[in-house]
């Protein structure tokens, strides 16, 4: 494999074709698999995901896939999870009862908090376009994923649970709905994850794809 060479896993729960045609537009190679080979040998390695937290960890299981991604990853393969993809890093999730993820980055995924001010419900999904901001320990992005990202730069978001690190640490960007801080980009050493949709958030999102391989 060459440096620009991308293996997105293709686990039957998520829109492949939308994330390989943006890392194709940055002239990236994308091998889509859910070869355990093809995975092993990974320069970088995608987990998209669209749908329930539950459905995607059996069908990662079902494929055998879980020791796999695991152990590239602590092999320090930089690791990007997107949407869904990026809960599944976590240690469990609460939708659709308790479900245990990759453990990649401690914490869980929740149900989306009501709005801070007037304890109204946000509506779910959040479908939405948000400006990202640093979160609160994070002020300079410089050669992370969001280097070069403008502070009026739009992603887009469809989600119904959101993810909440333990270590405030591993949050490099915040969105706000409702009053409330969602986390959007969490990141600890090699791995990443992005509660957006880069390769549907236009010039942007590609930035942000562009980055990850660099």
């Amino acid at each position: 494999m060459n440096k620009s060479e991308v293996v997105i896993i293709d686990y039957g729960i998520s829109n492949i074709l939308s994330v390989q045609q943006g890392f194709e537009k940055i002239g990236a190679h994308a091998i889509v698999t859910s070869n355990v080979q093809e995975i092993n040998q990974a320069k970088f390695l995608v987990l998209p995901g669209v749908g329930a937290f539950q459905k995607a960890m059996q069908a990662l299981h079902n494929l055998i896939l879980v020791e796999t991604i695991i152990k590239v990853a602590n092999q320090g393969v930089p690791l990007l999870g997107i949407c869904l993809g990026m809960q599944l890093l976590l240690d469990e999730s609460d939708e659709f009862g308790l479900t245990k993820g990759l453990g990649l980055i401690p914490g869980r995924v929740e149900k989306f908090p009501n709005g801070k001010e007037d304890h109204s419900p946000i509506k779910i999904p959040q479908i939405n376009w948000h400006e990202l901001i640093p979160s609160n320990d994070q002020l300079d992005w410089k050669n992370s994923l969001l280097n070069n990202q403008r502070p009026n730069d739009a992603l887009y978001f469809i989600h119904s649970f959101v993810a909440k690190p333990s270590n405030k640490n591993h949050i490099l960007a915040d969105y706000i709905c409702g009053g409330n801080r969602i986390a959007a980009v969490i990141t600890k050493n090699n791995i990443i994850g992005c509660q957006f949709h880069p390769e549907k958030s236009g010039k942007a999102g590609l930035e942000i794809l562009r980055n990850f391989i660099l």
